[in-house]
């Protein structure tokens, strides 16, 4: 007998469904409002029962020095939040503290795995807070402990350019390792225990960051590259890795990176991540809110369910539960600190 909708829905909201990247804050809209504009806000996170959401911060544009202020200006920033790039990311940080404190209990920061269990029971959404890029730090180590008291909980030390710190994955770029910056931010991160996103670091900084004994890695958002699509996608060897260190990889649906614009090739990526990374090791990681497009029939989130429909007809119902998020709450209980 076919799903229906309603059915689907029924497993979202018994199920812990995740996604690694958003990139709502930077457009200021209100997450407590529903809104037609953009993929994601609070209303149409719960509607659509996702529990765990991973909000992340960006500071910095490409290609045009000046664009991400000319951005932020755009979208109704204040001064004082658009000076520079350690303003820009608290106060992103500070408006998602301030949309959870509106949400009336339904939405925290979440910085523990204890608080994450407790989120669950009581029927919360999670969110997660990540940085795109440890240039927001502006080339101060000591920032790093000081992001994680404020309830950061993981970074890419590159995002869509080079950085202080090492080599960005965007092509053209030269696939520069870490530099000694970047060595002292990895060695901060694994210190206080901040996660590494590796999904816009080039394939030398990668090689480094995968070098570091204990750093807790991860990418939040990606394609993969032995299922054809985009310039940054991760190779099988490095899924194997991240993998072989409990990390999971958040399967990207931009088909700029998908090579096809379908959800079959969302599909297609997840496969692959499984065949090669195992069924613990594969997680959703949409990029909402990134600028980019997503596959056709995904207008926002709350056309998740249709991706779900498909991977259901392909696969059993306990597998599904685990792509779709439960390899998230595994990564995060273990991650997110005590």
């Amino acid at each position: 007998m076919a799903l229906t909708t309603r059915d689907v829905l029924e497993l979202h909201k018994r199920w812990c469904i995740a996604d690694g990247h958003a990139d709502s804050l930077m457009w200021n809209r209100d997450l407590c409002e529903r809104s037609d504009e953009g993929h994601v806000d609070f209303p149409r996170l719960l509607e659509v029962g996702v529990k765990l959401q991973c909000f992340t911060v960006v500071t910095r544009g490409f290609p045009f020095i000046g664009g991400f202020e000319a951005f932020a200006t755009l979208r109704g920033w204040p001064r004082e939040a658009r000076a520079n790039e350690w303003t820009r990311a608290l106060w992103q940080v500070d408006r998602l503290a301030e949309f959870c404190r509106r949400s009336n209990e339904q939405v925290r920061i979440t910085t523990t795995g204890k608080a994450l269990e407790e989120n669950l029971a009581e029927g919360r959404l999670s969110a997660v807070i990540g940085i795109e890029g440890a240039h927001a730090i502006e080339g101060r180590v000591e920032r790093v402990a000081e992001l994680y008291q404020r309830g950061v909980r993981f970074m890419g030390l590159t995002h869509l350019s080079n950085n202080e710190a090492g080599g960005s994955s965007f092509p053209l770029m030269g696939n520069r390792p870490l530099s000694p910056l970047g060595q002292a931010v990895l060695e901060e991160m694994a210190r206080v225990g901040m996660s590494v996103d590796v999904a816009h670091a080039s394939e030398r900084t990668l090689e480094d960051i995968l070098a570091h004994p204990t750093a807790r890695i991860f990418s939040s958002h990606t394609g993969v590259r032995g299922a054809g699509g985009g310039w940054r996608n991760l190779s099988d060897e490095v899924l194997r890795r991240i993998a072989d260190r409990g990390g999971v990889v958040g399967i990207i649906f931009a088909p700029v990176y998908l090579g096809g614009d379908a959800i079959d090739d969302v599909v297609r990526h997840i496969e692959h991540a499984l065949n090669v990374m195992g069924e613990a090791g594969v997680g959703l990681g949409s990029d909402y809110d990134g600028m980019v497009a997503m596959p056709k029939g995904i207008r926002d989130v709350t056309d998740l369910p249709k991706l779900t429909e498909v991977l259901l007809r392909r696969h059993p119902e306990a597998l599904v539960e685990r792509i779709l998020g439960d390899n998230f709450r595994r990564y995060f209980r273990e991650t997110l600190g005590a």
